[in-house]
């Protein structure tokens, strides 16, 4: 079965849910944490003998670790606990757990003891959970430098020390760990920016709630089943007409590749027919690796299609700049990419054209085009992604995918999304040319626009994820491979949908 949408909350929902069953919550919600991290635990240490080393923080996540320890000591496992804070100035939860720690013999180490001959079974961080607001420094900064240089499994309780749980930023040191168990539901910041190079292997305990009966969730990770819908096998009482015409306009001189791997991977996705109209009055009449790809003139491309894509290798010039006005005022769906993207940010004018447009408009910056759209810097785009993307859907009133570690989708309704899928493989040029093309050709077919974005989203990193499986990757993948993996992939997933 496809698997199901796993709800994502900032740090403000999850308190609120936190707070709304804490009362009546038996066993305390640190108790369930601490045993759910226990059992977590005992998968990763199955064949790894002697001790593990956990390390305690000042506040709740420390009481986490507390009741970690309590348990493995209960069923006679040689437990190490650092903890340098004062227990008088631990939260009243993590005061306890503290305490029950002590009344089973629980032994404190003030600093990180040096580890035994044959190393650590497991090492696991219980520093800062998901309320950290300032940059670790001082003592924890050095622990958490010195656990991350030890070898064997880490993992981290809720949420890597030293990591923002709702942008994913580095704050001054993280742990870095080889797996993470989060409570209750994802958070923002595990997904995205170095949250998943924080994280490693990603498991969430529910702790016996169910967050989104208690407070509907904001964002979703993206999977299939939330496109489930037009997973659909063809009838076979079908021609290349049911299933729609896409157009890529683009190719200016030098730049002819960007505009075919778009068609490319329309193609490959299931469109009809593909229209590729190019700048370059010198460039190829037919494309020998896809001939079945119809090269126009990019102004003569425009009235083809039901889906336009406009930008892989568009250039900047007045004639680009004529064709981006063009493409804006048709009816057709329109994806904007590329140096259509940064000719609305240095053109207000422009800028104001696409928002007003009431024909439905996708946008897929990086962040750097991201950046001169919100009249920003990459770094503060990069600072707080999910706000960014927010933003820029509601300016644009546009479906906005901002791309990278973790790419953000955005409605202009406020919904969001975060994509897990993918690999560091696709930072590769031509990436985005694919996920150009992906878009257009699920919108050309009739695929409603919101799953057309989902799904071109998680597709694009899933194919991605089956090259690098087959040891194509992801040293040297390259954006040509991918719409091959692509149509494969999807195929998978329709006949999976289709099984009784």
């Amino acid at each position: 079965m496809l698997s199901h949408s796993l709800p994502i909350y900032p740090v403000s929902g999850i308190r609120s849910i936190e707070h709304a069953v804490m009362a009546s919550a038996k066993p305390p919600l640190m108790e369930r944490a601490g045993r759910a991290s226990a059992e977590e635990a005992v998968r990763l240490m199955i064949d790894r003998p002697g001790p593990l080393l956990i390390a305690c923080g000042p506040g709740n996540n420390g009481g986490d670790g507390f009741v970690m320890a309590r348990h493995f000591v209960q069923a006679g496992r040689e437990v190490v606990v650092a903890f340098a804070g004062d227990p008088a100035k631990l939260p009243p939860d993590a005061l306890k757990a503290y305490s029950a720690w002590r009344d089973v013999g629980g032994q404190i180490v003030s600093d990180l003891p040096a580890p035994p001959r044959d190393g650590w079974a497991l090492v696991v961080d219980a520093l800062f959970g998901i309320g950290l607001q300032r940059p670790i420094d001082g003592r924890y900064a050095d622990w958490i430098r010195n656990l991350n240089a030890l070898p064997g499994p880490r993992m981290a309780i809720d949420v890597p020390s030293g990591l923002c749980a709702d942008t994913g930023r580095v704050l001054g040191v993280a742990f870095e760990a080889t797996h993470t168990v989060t409570f209750i539901a994802l958070k923002p910041g595990l997904l995205t920016l170095d949250g998943p190079d924080c994280c490693g292997d990603l498991v969430v305990k529910r702790l016996d709630l169910d967050a989104n009966a208690q407070r509907p969730a904001p964002g979703w990770e993206v999977r299939p089943m939330l496109f489930s819908e037009q997973l659909q096998p063809r009838r076979l009482n079908t021609h290349k007409g049911s299933f729609g015409d896409a157009v890529i306009v683009g190719g200016a001189p030098g730049m002819c590749g960007a505009a075919l791997l778009a068609g490319r991977a329309a193609l490959r996705v299931g469109a009809g027919r593909v229209f590729v109209g190019l700048l370059d009055d010198r460039g190829p009449a037919v494309d020998q690796v896809q001939p079945e790809l119809m090269i126009r003139r990019a102004s003569h491309a425009l009235a083809e299609g039901n889906a336009v894509a406009i930008g892989p290798g568009l250039g900047r010039d007045a004639a680009a700049v004529e064709l981006l006005t063009a493409a804006l005022a048709t009816d057709s769906m329109l994806v904007l990419d590329a140096d259509a993207l940064n000719l609305l940010g240095c053109d207000d004018a422009l800028a104001e054209v696409a928002r007003r447009r009431s024909a439905p408009l996708v946008l897929t910056p990086h962040p750097g085009e991201a950046a001169r759209l919100l009249k920003q810097t990459p770094d503060t785009i990069q600072a707080d992604r999910l706000t960014s993307v927010i933003a820029l859907a509601r300016s644009f009133n546009a479906h906005v995918v901002l791309k990278g570690c973790g790419s953000v989708i955005a409605h202009p309704d406020g919904r969001w999304y975060i994509n897990r899928s993918g690999n560091p493989g696709m930072s590769a040029a031509g990436m985005g040319d694919v996920l150009t093309g992906l878009l257009a050709g699920l919108l050309a077919q009739g695929w409603p626009i919101e799953q057309a974005v989902l799904g071109a989203v998680h597709l694009h990193g899933a194919a991605a994820d089956m090259l690098q499986a087959k040891g194509i990757g992801p040293v040297g993948m390259g954006a040509a491979e991918l719409p091959d993996a692509v149509r494969v992939l999807l195929n998978q997933w329709i006949a999976q949908k289709s099984r009784p």
